[in-house]
C-alpha cells in the first residue's frame, strides 16, 4: 500500500554506461536529474573502468540484460523522458532501438563517440546504426567533433549548422543542439545553438576557463532530459540545462589528476549569466 504521503516526481531514464569516477556517464545522470527535480533510473549499457584521466577498459552488457532493464522499469513505472548516452557497440544500439520503438515520450541523444580524454567510446561499426536511432530523438546534442564525424561538417558557422542540421533532420530527429564550448575558444561568449526545422534558439552565457570538463556533455543532455520530464518546453529545457552546465562548470570539483564538473551546485533556475533567443 502506497503511503498517504507519497507523491509521483517526474521520472527520467538515463540508457547509457557507467563511469567508476563519478564524473560523467549514467553517475553523472543520475546526480544532475537528482539536482533538477527529477526522480532518475537507468539501464546500464556497458560498465567503464574510468577516471578523470581516461578510459582503461570497457565491458558491454549482452543485449538481453540490457532488454531486460529496459523492460523491467517500464514495466512497472512511467516514464516521462529518456536520456540516451554511450550506447558502445551497434549490438547495443540496436537493442535500445527496438525497445524504444513503443515509446512515444521525448527522447535526448547525445551521440557520445570519443571521451574527452581522446578516448573512443563507440565502435567503427555502430556509427550507421547510431543514425538509424536518430529517428528516435527528439532532441540530439553532438559536439562539434561529433557533428563533423557524423555528417562530415564542422559547425563553426551559421551555414555549417545549417547544413549539418539538415543531414541531422533527414535522420529523423526533431531537434539539434550544436554546443559551443569546443568552438571560437578565444571567445568570452559561448553560444549554443538549438535548431528545429522551423527555428532557432541561441542560448549564450559566459564563458568558463577551466579544464575540469569531464561529464559537461552528459550532464547538459541530462540536464535537458529532466526539463522535458517536467513538461517545460524544448528552449526552456536546453535554456536551463545550459545554466546548470555553466554553474557545475564554474565551481568544478578537485577530484582526480583532472578534476570534473560539479553536480552539487544548485541547479535551482536560470543563472544571469545566460541569456536565451528565439527567432523564427
Amino acid at each position: 500500500m502506497r503511503s498517504p504521503n507519497s507523491e509521483r516526481p517526474p521520472y527520467a531514464l538515463t540508457i547509457a554506461s557507467s563511469d567508476s569516477s563519478g564524473g560523467a556517464g549514467i553517475q553523472a545522470d543520475l546526480k544532475t536529474m537528482t539536482r533538477m527535480g527529477v526522480y532518475g533510473g537507468s539501464v546500464v549499457v556497458a560498465v567503464t573502468a574510468q577516471n578523470t584521466r581516461g578510459v582503461e577498459s570497457t565491458y558491454v552488457l549482452p543485449p538481453e540484460e540490457i532488454r531486460a532493464q529496459f523492460d523491467a522499469v517500464t514495466a512497472d513505472i512511467d516514464v516521462d523522458a529518456v536520456k540516451l548516452g554511450m550506447l558502445a557497440t551497434e549490438a547495443a544500439i540496436r537493442t535500445v532501438d527496438d525497445r524504444l520503438a513503443d515509446y512515444d515520450g521525448p527522447v535526448v541523444v547525445d551521440p557520445v563517440m570519443v571521451a574527452t580524454s581522446g578516448d573512443r567510446l563507440l565502435d567503427a561499426d555502430a556509427v550507421d546504426a547510431y543514425t538509424d536511432l536518430f529517428e528516435r530523438a527528439t532532441l540530439l546534442t553532438p559536439n562539434a567533433d561529433e557533428t563533423e564525424a557524423l555528417t562530415g561538417v564542422w559547425p563553426d558557422g551559421p551555414d555549417a549548422r545549417e547544413q549539418a542540421a539538415d543531414q541531422f533532420f533527414e535522420w529523423g530527429t526533431d531537434a539539434v543542439l550544436f554546443k559551443g564550448g569546443h568552438l571560437a575558444s578565444d571567445s568570452d561568449t559561448v553560444r549554443d545553438v538549438l535548431l528545429t526545422p522551423s527555428d532557432r534558439t541561441t542560448v549564450t552565457a559566459d564563458r568558463v576557463d577551466t579544464d575540469h570538463t569531464h561529464g559537461s556533455g552528459c550532464t547538459l543532455a541530462s540536464a535537458v532530459a529532466s526539463g522535458l520530464a517536467q513538461g517545460n518546453d524544448l528552449q526552456r529545457a536546453v535554456a536551463d540545462g545550459v545554466s546548470f552546465v555553466h554553474s557545475a562548470l564554474a565551481r568544478p570539483a578537485d577530484v582526480g589528476a583532472n578534476g570534473s564538473v560539479n553536480h552539487l551546485v544548485d541547479g535551482e533556475g536560470p543563472l544571469d549569466a545566460v541569456d536565451r533567443v528565439t527567432e523564427p
